[in-house]
């Protein structure tokens, strides 16, 4: 399992990154666009990728890493269960 700790030292690793509440969310955004969500509570992280990259990613393993199940998923937002 992925940790928040360790979820947001990747996050933070970006250049210009800051972590702000997003509801009961921790968000990670650069120059105010939110770019990664980190739900503690569900163990599950909400990141953007292109299309293209959520294809590949979520072909891997649906269980774990899969589209956004509205129009978000259409537009990239990709979720990844971090307990597996």
């Amino acid at each position: 399992m992925v940790s928040i700790d360790t979820f947001r030292k990747l996050a933070l690793s970006f250049p210009e990154v800051i972590e702000e509440p997003h509801f009961e969310k921790n968000s990670f955004r650069v120059k105010k666009k939110i770019f990664a969500t980190y739900d503690d509570i569900k163990k599950r992280a909400c990141i953007k990728l292109s299309e293209i990259d959520q294809n590949i990613f979520s072909s891997a393993d649906k269980t774990s890493i899969y589209p956004v199940d509205n129009k978000w998923g259409k537009h990239g937002w990709t979720f990844i269960e971090m307990k597996k």
